[in-house]
């Protein structure tokens, strides 16, 4: 018993034990096991590949040091410099649609009020990303079909009666940047409607206690706090563009090639390595697309304040 006077003793949870070394210890051998099978995965699939490629790159078929040979091989073959032209075309339609297009709608998504309506409008954005890379160019397909497409009266009033028609190479980037679009936006969206969620509300109340309106709101406050992840989008999405492959190559097989094998990079390396059984100069053109997009990422980066803290 206790008097009036005294404290009554500190009750102790006899259940509860004591938080020692053994529990940090046993988390932190987690961790290691986690990096190590990412790092058994990174070396066995990305390093040594990449290693392979650079080696291969300079030298010959028979192993001999080759120099620059192989480089100037790859960029004097009358098929490279359209196939470098395809790619940029389609880069800057794509990239362009998705920042503008992915920030807009992320902002709308994240202005409705009902809870329902933007779990709806989230879940709609995302689904054509469920679809792997072969099964949406095999839906496009059809929808690209005048004949079979389900918006065959817009294909037809901009002049298209034919699939031929609709994938001549010179409509082609902006095809290929819609399916893109179509395909990867959406998980864009989600994601940019996640970072919308970690702006200070009081932030956004104060912009609206000084006088302003939604879009000034959008365009003062919540898009220069998006520019990271902007920018984060931007090197992501160049690093999948330049590696456009997929739909060029469905898409020469589906019309008898009338889109050629050789339409992007990735292709005329394929070409290269098991049409032309010379996997060096592969290898060059795929250290080129490395060396691009490593320097068009560098732009992202600094224009973008990707690192800076704060």
């Amino acid at each position: 018993m206790t008097t009036a006077g005294e404290a009554a003793p500190p009750v102790v949870n006899a259940h509860r034990r004591p938080a020692g070394r053994g529990d940090g210890a046993e988390r932190s051998a987690m961790s290691y096991a986690f990096i190590a099978l990412y790092a058994i995965l990174a070396v066995a699939f990305g390093i040594m590949p990449a290693f392979y490629a650079l080696y291969l790159a300079f030298t010959t078929g028979d192993g001999g040091f080759a120099g620059v040979d192989n480089f100037v091989k790859v960029v004097g073959d009358f098929r490279f410099g359209p196939a470098v032209t395809h790619v940029a075309l389609y880069l800057v339609i794509w990239l362009v649609a998705l920042v503008v297009l992915v920030s807009f709608l992320a902002i709308v998504v994240h202005a409705v009020r009902v809870r329902w309506m933007s779990r709806t409008l989230r879940f709609i954005f995302y689904l054509p990303g469920a679809l792997a890379g072969a099964s949406s160019v095999l839906l496009w397909l059809f929808v690209l079909d005048p004949t079979a497409s389900p918006v065959s009266g817009l294909l037809h009033l901009l002049g298209f009666s034919s699939f031929v028609q609709t994938i001549v190479p010179g409509n082609l980037p902006p095809v290929f940047a819609i399916i893109a679009f179509w395909t990867g936006a959406g998980g864009w969206i989600v994601i940019m409607y996640g970072a919308l969620n970690n702006i200070s509300h009081d932030v956004i109340e104060a912009a609206r206690i000084d006088g302003a309106t939604t879009v000034q709101i959008a365009w003062r406050v919540q898009l220069p706090l998006l520019r990271k992840w902007i920018s984060y989008m931007g090197i992501m999405s160049l690093a999948a563009g330049t590696q456009l492959f997929v739909e060029p190559q469905l898409l020469s097989q589906a019309s008898n090639a009338v889109v050629p094998n050789d339409y992007s990079l990735n292709q005329l390396a394929y070409q290269y390595a098991f049409q032309q059984n010379d996997f060096n100069g592969a290898a060059a053109i795929s250290l080129l697309l490395l060396v691009i997009a490593l320097a068009l990422s560098a732009v992202f980066v600094t224009r973008g304040g990707l690192f800076e803290r704060g």
